[in-house]
């Protein structure tokens, strides 16, 4: 009984609600269903619109353009990763917020040649790691090349600079977590050199693909790797961010150039003269003009066992003609002096060992007596670090170039292009573009009495009254990269 009234008093509270309170429910729950909708409409938004300011899009949601190389007004610090900052006494920096994405997997580099080079190469890479949403582990630099530099990239870049600086576009290991380090320590690894001059998208179809089947792919080349036009706005400032601000050499090398630029500074103006005439150089490319037999066997002999110099049979007179041989000293002495380069202005050497030493460098040394390096501006104590380090040694060059009244390289080498464009992004600082197919025929004329020295020195200065790094357009020369000029030399997207 007392269950079958208990059903009673259920049943009784179960019966219909009024119509105008079901009604009133009703519109309560079609509210909360509007507003549930709403709410998951703006939040849609937000991420579509967060995911679209970390493309290469405008950088609304991301508060600053990617080639400000200012400082940041300072965030609340952040803790640092143990993995990607080393401790250290120096003063804390400001530094801008991270990036966060999902990672796609890591890229390990191995960079080839020489400072310069490798230089643009890091650059490169960081570009193609950002837009492949990718991990990218410090590149490793070359070892093994004719310079045989043992230098780590620890050891010439500010390695914490460069990690933090770019911690808003791409995020930068030391080195690779330990599961995956151990993969590779055991030659698991997917190694490859991606194809010269790719475009961007080549790395968002072909090698992100295995990136992500690999987990990490190793590329063994990097000279060269990216296309310099025809690239998103985003990717070429990028580019220059690294190059310009990211890049900084170490304390130490920093110190030292800022002493021999201080030196030299104290004697008045300076030009600093990339004389690019070293044994590597004119192997490398066949130039043996003025040297003697023993040399020339020396230098092809030299070009033949490298196996890295794919070009062995080389016509060196036809070479020269063509405008692709460095200038000699005595070629050198000539042209500075028809473009009335003061005799009694500084100059010094950025470069290796001169081939052919002091008896080589006799005529410019006679033509302008203020010829000074780094050896002879500096104690031995202060380099006695540097020596058996090429790398580090072009790195004081580096930083003495930039800070010249005037640059003129003598050779469109790696080191020639990189400053000529790190010049023009400080301010189009005057930097003298010879051009040496010209030179060599006016030099030739003038050395067999065919052309007087007032005509001859005239033609030089006419022929390059422009050619001081003045604002120009890239010249683009479609399906022959090679051939077009160099986006280091003119990023013009960054100036």
């Amino acid at each position: 009984m007392m269950g079958i009234e208990a059903a009673r008093r259920g049943g009784a509270a179960a019966k219909p609600m009024p119509a105008a309170a079901a009604a009133v429910s009703r519109a309560r729950v079609r509210m909360w269903i509007l507003r549930a909708a709403t709410s998951v409409l703006l939040w849609t938004c937000v991420v579509q619109l967060t995911a679209l300011g970390e493309t290469w899009g405008p950088r609304v949601l991301k508060g600053r353009p990617p080639c400000d190389h200012r400082d940041r007004s300072p965030p609340a610090t952040e803790a640092k990763e143990a993995v990607e900052v080393s401790s250290g006494h120096r003063p804390r920096r400001v530094l801008p917020p991270k990036r966060v994405y999902k990672n796609n997997g890591y890229l390990m580099v191995s960079c080839n040649g020489g400072l310069n080079q490798m230089r643009a190469a890091i650059c490169d890479m960081v570009a193609i790691a950002r837009y492949m949403n990718v991990t990218l582990i410090v590149p490793e630099l070359d070892k093994t090349s004719f310079w045989a530099d043992p230098s780590e990239f620890h050891d010439i870049f500010d390695v914490d600079h460069f990690i933090t600086s770019l911690r808003d576009e791409v995020r930068i290991l030391k080195e690779l977590p330990p599961r995956l380090k151990r993969r590779v320590e055991q030659g698991r690894i997917y190694s490859m050199a991606p194809t010269s001059w790719s475009d961007i998208s080549y790395y968002h179809r072909r090698i992100l693909p295995l990136i992500r089947k690999h987990k990490v792919v190793h590329f063994n080349r990097t000279d060269a790797r990216l296309a310099n036009n025809g690239q998103p706005l985003q990717l070429q400032r990028l580019r220059c961010r690294v190059n310009f601000s990211a890049l900084k050499f170490t304390p130490q090398i920093e110190e030292l150039g800022g002493k021999v630029v201080k030196l030299l500074r104290e004697n008045g103006p300076f030009l600093v003269l990339h004389l690019r005439y070293e044994m590597d150089m004119l192997a490398f490319s066949g130039c043996t003009h003025g040297c003697n037999n023993d040399e020339v066997e020396e230098l092809t002999r030299m070009r033949y066992d490298y196996d890295q110099w794919k070009v062995k049979k080389i016509d060196s007179e036809m070479q020269r003609i063509e405008g692709l041989c460095p200038l000699t000293p005595e070629e050198t002495a000539l042209t500075l002096k028809a473009l009335d380069i003061d005799r009694k202005m500084q100059i010094y050497i950025a470069a290796g060992e001169i081939y052919g030493g002091e008896e080589r460098m006799a005529t410019l040394a006679m033509t302008y007596p203020k010829l000074v390096k780094k050896e002879t501006i500096l104690e031995s104590s202060d380099l006695k670090a540097f020596h058996n380090h090429s790398s580090q040694m072009a790195a004081l060059d580096y930083l003495v170039s930039l800070e010249s009244d005037v640059f003129v390289p003598t050779y469109n080498g790696n080191m020639a292009k990189v400053v000529e464009g790190h010049r023009r992004f400080l301010g189009f600082k005057k930097t003298l573009l010879l051009d040496r197919r010209l030179l060599v025929e006016l030099i030739d004329q003038f050395s067999n009495g065919n052309l007087s020295w007032e005509d001859f020195s005239s033609a030089v200065k006419e022929a390059h009254a422009f050619h001081v790094g003045n604002p120009t357009r890239r010249l683009v020369i479609p399906d022959r990269p090679k051939e077009e000029e160099y986006f280091y030399a003119n990023p013009q997207e960054c100036l």
